[in-house]
């Protein structure tokens, strides 16, 4: 599993429902894109604000899934 996929829980959908991977993987796939440039990069500054991304990605997949699992 890539850091995305970690980071998203990828592996965990219990109701099987392809909507909810794809949220998920969307996600993901911008997550590895973030954690690649943190990787690359020396500045303090940029790794922090790298983080608060892949934070905040990973709280907007959280509430797309809730979103899309959401019953009334």
């Amino acid at each position: 599993m890539s850091f995305g996929e970690k980071a998203v829980g990828a592996d965990f959908n219990p109701s099987g429902d392809e909507k909810v991977n794809e949220i998920k993987m969307a996600f993901a796939k911008a997550i590895d894109v973030l954690n690649d440039l943190r990787d690359d990069t020396t500045s303090g500054e940029k790794k922090r604000l790298y983080s608060i991304a892949i934070t905040e990605a990973q709280s907007a997949q959280m509430f797309g899934v809730k979103a899309f699992t959401w019953r009334d």
